[in-house]
């Protein structure tokens, strides 16, 4: 028998001012989405924007349903919506922020497992990582170098072959 360890470093910001003013843009744009989110039942608002290599920006907010299962995270609709609008242009990075109904999120709030593993997919398609940046609606900032950091031991296509 062997024990292995899988995991990842991250990268703590102590506010926003230690950003780069690309980044910051970024989690502004998150943040401004995030507002418009339908998000009625939970009161869970997240806003999602990335930044692709062309330098276009891509926004989503996370769109509640009555039934529940049908509807779609902020993270997803923002890459589901690169992907159609923008196929062959690689993503950079993605800002993602939440805000609750009634206590004020101090600390960031990381993407769901169908979020990682739809990211994933895009990752692995371009071949090269995305960079994500979490916040809360305000605080700390969290940076993860890649989403296969998030999602170790990821299923992708290799697996269908």
């Amino acid at each position: 028998m062997e024990k292995r360890h899988v995991g990842f470093d991250l990268i703590v910001y102590g506010s926003e001012g230690e950003l780069t003013p690309e980044d910051l843009s970024l989690l502004q744009k998150a943040r401004e989405v995030r507002d418009g989110a339908y998000a009625p039942y939970s009161g869970f608002k997240v806003g999602a924007a990335l930044l692709l290599e062309s330098g276009e920006f891509v926004v989503g907010s996370n769109q509640e349903n009555a039934s529940f299962p049908s509807g779609l995270c902020a993270e997803r609709v923002a890459v589901f919506q690169a992907g159609a609008r923008f196929p062959d242009t690689p993503i950079k990075s993605i800002a993602i922020t939440a805000s609750g109904r009634v206590a004020k999120l101090s600390i960031p709030a990381a993407p769901c497992g169908n979020c990682r593993q739809s990211m994933l997919e895009y990752e692995t398609r371009q071949g090269r990582p995305i960079r994500i940046l979490m916040q809360g609606e305000a605080g700390v900032i969290y940076e993860c170098p890649s989403v296969a950091s998030l999602l170790p031991l990821g299923f992708d296509g290799s697996f269908l072959t």
